[in-house]
């Protein structure tokens, strides 16, 4: 089954933990304001989305009852469309703005283009 967003298990246990502190947890992608490209973590709901923002993704993580979504903003999934992105986590401290950033770990994406086949299953 094509996907536009996966994440590692290393990120996945980030988020277990996120989770036990904060309750639900949503992503949005990052335009480079603040802390580059990297995806921003925050309780669900509390980033607000509108019709300018596009949901690519309800992330399925074990041990979270329910899915973390992934959100950008439409101008920017415009660039990106083609794109497959993961969601990874690495030492070292990102922006304040996002839930892990006191843990010592930012999130980061990780891409590839998509292949031909992903493009037709999601476009479609």
């Amino acid at each position: 089954m094509a996907s536009r967003v996966d994440i590692t298990p290393a990120a996945a246990g980030v988020l277990r933990s996120l989770r036990g502190t904060h309750g639900p947890l949503m992503f949005h992608q990052s335009g480079g304001c603040c802390d580059g490209s990297s995806p921003m973590c925050f309780p669900e709901g509390e980033f607000r989305t509108g019709s300018s923002d596009v949901l690519l993704a309800r992330l399925e993580v074990d041990g979270v009852e329910e899915p973390v979504t992934f959100w950008m903003s439409a101008e920017q999934f415009e660039r990106w469309r083609h794109t497959h992105l993961t969601v990874d986590v690495v030492p070292g401290r990102g922006s304040g703005f996002s839930l892990e950033a006191p843990e010592g770990v930012r999130f980061l994406i990780r891409s590839r283009l998509l292949s031909a086949e992903e493009r037709a299953a999601l476009d479609g």
